[in-house]
């Protein structure tokens, strides 16, 4: 958090973001262009072999892949297929699941039916990428070793720097996703990613060291049961000492990249946050609870409180950013602890994560003492303050 930008983008099929409930309407007969039903036995891990010119398919949902998202189970049997053009498949109706329309982030169930339409042949050709990873340098490897908050036979916990992509996209080669195998140590399988971080937001970082793993973490952050805390340095001071900040977001398509705005058809969003020291009324030190797992929710939230994260110059543009020389024009935002509970597989625990240099220091010249305990390290939000909704927009 999906800060909680940990949320749903083209990932591993591991991921948690939001869910909607499986359809349970029937399917409409099949029309004389269909091809015949697959049928597939629900104990296997994975469907039939994706046909390509086949006319309409029925592909029946397995065992092991329950819990994964409609659009990833789609790229794995079509990897030509782009993301934009599996949600427009969605959006048009053309894949169904149980006969009924479904969205992207729909988790499947074993024993679903999947319509799938006729599909060119290129949709069975993985899309060439512009260039392959970096490899994995001896640097990279030690820098992910030294990162490693806690091992157990299910989980990693990572301390993820400042300026590391948790995944690629355009124009991003270097990641943390390319360099898994990294910490594979002696697992049966990769690690996966299940939530994620923005590339400039460090902190704690929860990988799966199994696909069983990867979907009882996927339920738990689903189930809202995951709590995290982060801190956040801001240039202006919150109109209260402590609260909760309920606006809803949209995302807003842009040159610069995807940002989030308050919108009031947008989607829900619930922030908490306490303010634990300030500087007159140019700097606040916060400790942040988000209830929510919206793109960017805390660096939008701040910023629409007229409050933005310190450094984040896409959210708060010029007024993020302090006008001297010893503090770096970085963003402070850190993911500071995590708290699983114990359950389906996996052995709960609370993690905390030490701020990366650059925050430290900045801490250090404004005078916050990052020793502190007591609220800044609680997993528990303070109860009741006030509400700040659309009007602070």
């Amino acid at each position: 958090m999906t800060e909680p930008d940990d949320q749903a983008a083209p990932a591993p099929p591991t991921e948690a973001p939001p869910t909607e409930a499986p359809s349970t309407a029937a399917r409409p007969a099949a029309g004389p262009d269909e091809a015949k039903s697959a049928t597939v036995d629900p104990a296997a891990k994975d469907g039939p072999l994706p046909r390509a010119g086949a006319g309409v398919q029925h592909e029946t949902v397995g065992a092991g892949e329950a819990e994964d998202r409609l659009d990833r189970w789609l790229r794995r049997r079509f990897p030509g297929l782009g993301q934009g053009q599996v949600q427009k498949l969605l959006r048009t109706g053309q894949v169904r699941v149980d006969g009924a329309r479904a969205r992207a982030a729909h988790r499947l169930l074993a024993g679903q039916t999947v319509r799938i339409p006729p599909m060119p042949q290129t949709a069975l050709t993985p899309a060439r990428s512009a260039a392959p990873p970096p490899p994995v340098t001896g640097q990279d490897r030690r820098a992910l070793e030294g990162a490693l908050l806690h091992m157990d036979p299910s989980i990693l916990v990572l301390n993820k720097p400042p300026g590391l992509a948790v995944q690629g996209g355009t124009g991003t080669r270097r990641h943390l996703d390319a360099m898994l195998d990294v910490l594979r140590y002696d697992a049966a399988e990769r690690p996966r990613l299940v939530h994620r971080l923005d590339r400039d937001t460090s902190g704690v970082l929860l990988l799966a060291r199994s696909g069983d793993s990867a979907r009882s973490l996927g339920r738990m952050f689903r189930d809202h049961v995951v709590t995290k805390l982060y801190w956040a340095l801001t240039v202006g001071v919150p109109p209260v000492s402590s609260g909760y900040i309920d606006m809803p977001l949209a995302k807003l398509p842009g040159r610069a990249g995807e940002r989030m705005t308050v919108d009031q058809e947008g989607r829900s969003a619930l922030t908490r946050f306490a303010v634990l020291a300030t500087i007159d009324d140019r700097v606040a030190w916060l400790a942040v609870w988000p209830e929510s797992g919206r793109t960017h929710q805390i660096r939008a939230h701040l910023a629409a409180l007229g409050t933005p994260v310190l450094g984040d110059g896409k959210y708060g543009r010029r007024q993020a950013f302090l006008q001297r020389d010893d503090i770096p024009r970085r963003l402070h935002l850190h993911a500071r602890a995590l708290r699983l509970p114990t359950g389906q597989g996996i052995a709960g625990g609370s993690w905390f994560a030490p701020v990366p240099p650059h925050f430290r220091n900045t801490m250090d010249v404004l005078g916050f003492d990052a020793r502190r305990t007591g609220l800044a390290d609680s997993l528990e939000a303070p109860p009741g303050g006030r509400v700040l909704g659309l009007k602070y927009t």
